[in-house]
């Protein structure tokens, strides 16, 4: 059994563990806020590009780009989002082996050395190192000071290796941000881009609060839904009567690069905010597991000392009694 020296020794050890990830906790909850903002104030910019599309494919179905071409697929490429640094949980460890089990299926179809991995994040990009995989550049500043400019670069990096046929296909790998309890590991096709699918995909988002719990996320999402069911009777709908000039396919031509900049801005942000949602969450439940641990260690070093005190008084009884 150890001594009340060693218990007392290993309280303050853990009441010091539990001071650095409460502090770590309170740093990811203030970034978490930040990445929650950068998405809030991209959404009307999606909102009204996704409305145009939508109605420019409703008023002419057949209109085609170069970018939404689908061909026989010879060469692809992986685009795999991750973190700079680790302390996140799961957030890492699932990324990369969503995207070693990518790149197992796709070497029994086309084989190891027609697989470019574009790296967004320094921990994916080690591992592909290790791993032996074709990497293309470095992208891990991206990760910390997220920028549209950046996303536009590498965006149109990519869909200039695609309109010359030096690679058939673009998949994104990342954390689709739900809320800061729910981040969704997500793989979709980025080129060709499919806009249908595109437009319908899951925009569900909570990015008013940093709660982690079941309960008080239900609540919440109740609590949004209502006051949407309210705001509806009060939005004006877009004027759809366009004129196009000079065509159709021009115009989507203009569009499509758009939308593939606005998926990997929108990509990247979500994973920015998935990372520190997670980062908060393995914080906290370090943090609670501080909590229990010194609980029973205070409860250990009460025993230990009130049996301490008991043997104290029997060899005193026991002494005296011998007198």
């Amino acid at each position: 059994m150890p001594s009340l020296k060693e218990i007392k020794g290993r309280i303050a050890s853990v009441n010091s563990t539990r001071k650095i990830t409460s502090a770590m906790k309170m740093v990811a909850s203030s970034k978490l806020h930040h990445a929650q903002v950068a998405i809030q104030n991209m959404l009307p910019y999606e909102t009204l590009l996704e409305h145009i599309l939508k109605s420019f494919l409703a008023a002419e179905a057949e209109a085609q780009t170069i970018y939404d071409q689908e061909r026989p697929v010879k060469r692809i490429a992986l685009v795999v989002f991750s973190s700079n640094s680790s302390l996140c949980g799961g957030f890492n460890a699932n990324i990369i082996r969503e995207m070693q089990s990518a790149v197992r299926q796709l070497t029994d179809e086309i084989g190891a050395e027609n697989i470019d991995i574009y790296p967004i994040g320094r921990k994916v990009a080690e591992k592909a190192q290790k791993l032996g995989y074709h990497v293309m550049g470095d992208w891990s500043s991206t990760v910390d000071k997220p920028n549209v400019h950046d996303c536009i670069e590498l965006a149109m990096h990519l869909g200039a290796r695609f309109a010359k046929g030096e690679i058939d296909r673009v998949d994104l790998i990342y954390h689709h941000f739900k809320s800061a309890g729910s981040q969704v590991l997500t793989t979709k096709t980025f080129l060709p881009i499919d806009v249908e699918s595109e437009l319908e995909r899951d925009h569900e988002r909570d990015l008013t609060s940093s709660v982690t719990t079941k309960k008080a996320q239900e609540y919440l999402k109740k609590k949004k839904d209502s006051k949407e069911k309210r705001a509806e009777d009060e939005v004006k709908p877009l004027n759809d009567n366009f004129i196009v000039e000079p065509d159709m396919n021009t115009v989507l031509a203009q569009l499509m690069p758009k939308l593939a900049h606005l998926m990997l801005y929108t990509a990247l942000l979500d994973s920015v905010a998935s990372e520190h949602a997670a980062r908060m969450v393995a914080m906290q439940t370090a943090t609670d597991n501080a909590d229990e641990l010194l609980r029973q260690l205070n409860l250990q070093y009460n025993k230990s000392r009130q049996q301490a005190i008991t043997n104290e008084l029997l060899d005193i009884v026991g002494g005296s009694v011998n007198n």
